[in-house]
């Protein structure tokens, strides 16, 4: 029910998105960029305009992870890497170049004009019977060569019937050519509306007044910061802390409606936020690798944190970020360590050696070894700020 009301007040953003799909629909396409700060309701946008065209539309969606921001063309791989069966009616330069940023082919590093054509040729392959609407959230976070080939592929769209939405806190340099669509905070009206819904229970008018000039209208964070407050704050005399930006307070809530869980739920929430693949298999042997079970899964679903289903995700993505921050650097080393256990070397080797690094506190040659073999490959693909990344990793 709290989601209706942002939506009430955004029939602008609502709007635009629901032009851009009528455009794929009639075999046009285009590209949005949706941008808006932590929590101001980009994600609830997204899911509404996705839940009203998935029935005619097909909808691929992603959401980008900050632990691969330095993995070259992971972003990519995660949008397209599941429509490489038409890679063979692409051209044989553009069919090469994507196989080899994948690493499925050896050769050169390849070009990123032809990266991002291949790009755009599966796209308009995928789009061939019906149209087609790729959906990335919190795509600051995708890599550098991944970031550049969707904003090259979203540049060039034509009558393919694809539409392209991109949503991010602040637009980076790639997509500064891009349409663009800024979301605000609520109206006061509105905001009023979402808090008393947040907290039924009635607040204080002093505590109401200040938690809607703290939240500027930020959605996520009326509906999450009342939920943080003791009895004795609801009743009155509450003075929120000015300390922390407002995207630390929120996740800071968040954290704590967590602490209830058990230790157990409360690891695999942290599992499930170090591997950005959402891949259920993946999850459930390295959950075995730690000893946790399905009433783990069960807690941190019941709990509204996890959403488990062909894919691995969770309600909101500060809720990722807060609680991998959140967590000790042991158990980050716990969880990373499974799931480089569980990562094939064979077919994913440099995000298995990312991990192995994240997991290991002292040097080791081993890992360093790993991790220079991954940035060969990524410089190889094209990655250059990857390879930095990893050799930077391997001297630490």
């Amino acid at each position: 029910m709290t989601e209706t009301v942002p939506l009430r007040g955004r029939h602008r953003e609502s709007a635009e998105l629901d032009a851009l799909v009528d455009r794929a629909r009639a075999g046009r396409s285009g590209a949005l960029v949706v941008s808006g700060e932590a929590g101001v309701g980009k994600t609830a946008l997204l899911d509404h305009m996705a839940a009203r065209t998935a029935i005619d539309v097909r909808v691929e969606r992603i959401v980008a992870s900050e632990s691969e921001m330095e993995l070259a063309y992971a972003g990519l791989h995660q949008l397209c890497g599941h429509m490489l069966s038409s890679a063979g009616r692409l051209p044989a330069p553009q069919r090469e170049a994507i196989e080899a940023a994948f690493g499925l082919r050896q050769g050169s590093a390849p070009s990123p004009f032809l990266v991002g054509l291949a790009l755009l040729g599966l796209l308009t392959e995928a789009a061939g019977r019906r149209a087609l609407l790729c959906v990335v959230d919190d795509a600051q976070w995708l890599d550098e060569a991944s970031a550049r080939a969707v904003a090259f592929a979203a540049r060039r769209l034509d009558a393919e019937g694809v539409a392209i939405v991109l949503a991010m806190r602040t637009v980076g340099e790639a997509f500064t050519g891009l349409r663009q669509l800024v979301v605000e905070g609520l109206s006061h009206d509105d905001a009023r509306e979402l808090l008393r819904l947040a907290a039924p229970g009635g607040l204080d008018r002093r505590v109401r007044d200040q938690l809607i000039a703290e939240a500027r209208g930020n959605p996520l964070a009326l509906r999450e910061l009342p939920r943080a407050l003791s009895p004795a704050e609801i009743a009155g005399g509450f003075a929120l802390t000015r300390s922390l930006p407002l995207e630390s307070r929120i996740e800071q809530s968040l954290v704590a409606q967590l602490e209830p869980l058990p230790a157990s739920a409360r690891l695999l929430l942290l599992l499930a936020a170090a591997d950005p693949t959402g891949d259920p298999g993946l999850l459930w042997r390295a959950s075995t690798v730690l000893g946790l079970g399905p009433q783990d899964v069960d807690a941190a679903t019941d709990a509204d944190a996890l959403v488990v289903g062909t894919r691995v995700g969770f309600r909101h993505p500060l809720v990722r970020s807060a609680v991998y921050r959140a967590a000790s650097p042991e158990d980050r080393r716990r969880v990373h360590a499974a799931l480089a256990e569980v990562t094939s070397a064979g077919h994913d080797p440099d995000r298995r050696a990312w991990h192995r690094a994240s997991a290991t506190l002292r040097p080791d040659e081993e890992v360093a070894a790993d991790l220079e073999r991954s940035a060969l490959r990524a410089r190889t693909r094209g990655g250059a700020a990857a390879a930095g990344a990893f050799l930077e990793r391997a001297a630490s």
